[in-house]
């Protein structure tokens, strides 16, 4: 009790009360010892009454003001205390629910950026994964699950014994210790991948942080970005050249009628001719490089089928889904009438030319096959990129703006060889309410 701030008090109240008590009877001369006892014993009796009365007003604000600081040292901000009065304590009071206040909503703000970040970071597209010193997992995201472990749980795993499971490239690219691109390569197509990864300790503990991306489909819209500002600019050359010879070209035609000379009709004819061509695959190449936007609406999937069906001859699913899917209409069309045109002139018999047909909750599937001569591995390989083309007058863009229009609908083509021989051509879209 003689520890605390009341004992302590008491005791000097006590002595102070004892000491001038002594002096006053010293310089009175008193004799009466037992009046002087009498008096030292009520008056403590009376001080101590008092230091209860008055302590007890101290007391309970400083009980209150302890079990607070204890609350804030659990990390806990939402009590407060219910102080009156205008006193120097009753104000550190008041000053001390003002700082849970801040305290609280600085917490309900920590907290509700966590919320976002941990959602911004579980519906990320880009892998993350946390590894310790030792090799153990921390954290990894939902889409590092899925890709690498089928889903399942990775914290606590070791990275090694994960590994043995992994693609030989991402395995080669976390040895060697540095970022950059690698290409995980697949029976029927490789995937571009970028790694990059953080140094930084956590709890005194030294971590590494491994971000994996999926490259592919970036590096192939830079790759056709590039294609279309090649082809704007010699477009915009062309057009600027062929302006004024198709205006020379027909003044030359009428001056040509004035005289009676046969060849130079056929001339001017013929540069006409080779005018018109060159404004014919401008226009293509043109359609390519300002392909518009999807415009996304609702389609039955039966409908769309039969009205593909009254253009071309091609072999269809028995039972076509009549449901309602949404894409662009008029571009899928092109890309449908655009592959089931190549495979019929694939050397293939028109009926082995036909249209398979996928329909889930989550996407929406087209293959077109055929029995033709297939494609090689090289071929297979450039078959999607803008110019390339094994035809002798193709323009090496139907694949490619096919490709294009697939990708504006977030979804993706494949071309593959069948066993037997011929080719399938793959789309898949995703369904989009």
């Amino acid at each position: 009790m003689f520890n605390t701030l009341k004992g302590r008090l008491l005791i000097i109240a006590v002595g102070a009360t004892w000491l001038s008590n002594s002096i006053l009877f010293f310089f009175l001369s008193a004799t009466d010892w037992q009046l002087l006892l009498f008096v030292l014993v009520f008056s403590s009796a009376f001080v101590i009454a008092i230091v209860h009365y008055f302590f007890a007003f101290i007391e309970n604000k400083l009980l209150a003001l302890e079990s607070g600081l204890l609350n804030f040292r659990d990390n806990e901000f939402s009590n407060s205390l219910a102080i009156k009065g205008k006193d120097e304590l009753s104000q550190l009071c008041h000053l001390y629910n003002e700082v849970a206040e801040k305290l609280r909503a600085e917490k309900q703000s920590i907290y509700q950026r966590e919320l976002l970040l941990d959602k911004v970071i579980e519906s990320s597209p880009i892998m993350m994964f946390l590894v310790d010193d030792d090799g153990y997992f921390v954290y990894s995201n939902s889409e590092t699950r899925h890709f690498l472990n089928q889903g399942k749980r990775m914290e606590g795993e070791k990275l090694d014994a994960l590994m043995k499971h992994w693609p030989e490239a991402l395995c080669q690219a976390i040895m060697q210790h540095r970022d950059g691109l690698f290409v995980i390569e697949e029976p029927d197509n490789s995937e571009t991948w970028h790694l990059s990864r953080g140094d930084f300790l956590l709890n005194n503990k030294k971590h590494q942080l491994f971000l994996l991306k999926h490259m592919t489909r970036e590096l192939s819209r830079q790759e056709v970005a590039v294609w279309k500002k090649v082809i704007r600019v010699i477009s915009h050359e062309l057009n600027n050249s062929l302006a004024p010879i198709s205006s020379v070209t027909h003044s030359g035609q009428l001056i040509a009628k004035k005289y009676q000379d046969q060849k130079l009709p056929l001339i001017f004819d013929t540069i006409k001719e080779r005018i018109d061509h060159l404004n014919s695959f401008i226009s293509g190449y043109a359609k390519f490089a300002k392909l518009p936007t999807p415009r996304l609406e609702a389609n039955n999937l039966s409908a769309f089928i039969a009205q593909l069906k009254a253009q071309l001859s091609f072999v269809a699913p028995d039972n076509i889904p009549d449901e309602v899917v949404t894409f662009d209409p008029s571009q899928l069309e092109q890309v449908l009438i655009n592959l089931i045109k190549n495979a019929q002139e694939s050397g293939s018999a028109l009926s082995e030319v036909a249209l398979c047909i996928g329909l889930s909750s989550s996407q929406l599937t087209f293959e077109v096959k055929d029995r033709g001569t297939g494609m090689s591995e090289q071929v297979l390989t450039n078959a999607l990129i803008p110019f390339y083309s094994t035809k002798q007058s193709g323009t090496g863009l139907g694949l490619a703006l096919c490709r294009e229009i697939i990708e504006a609908h977030d979804g993706n083509i494949s071309l593959h060889n069948r066993i037997g021989g011929g080719l399938s051509v793959r789309i898949v879209l995703p369904r989009k309410s």
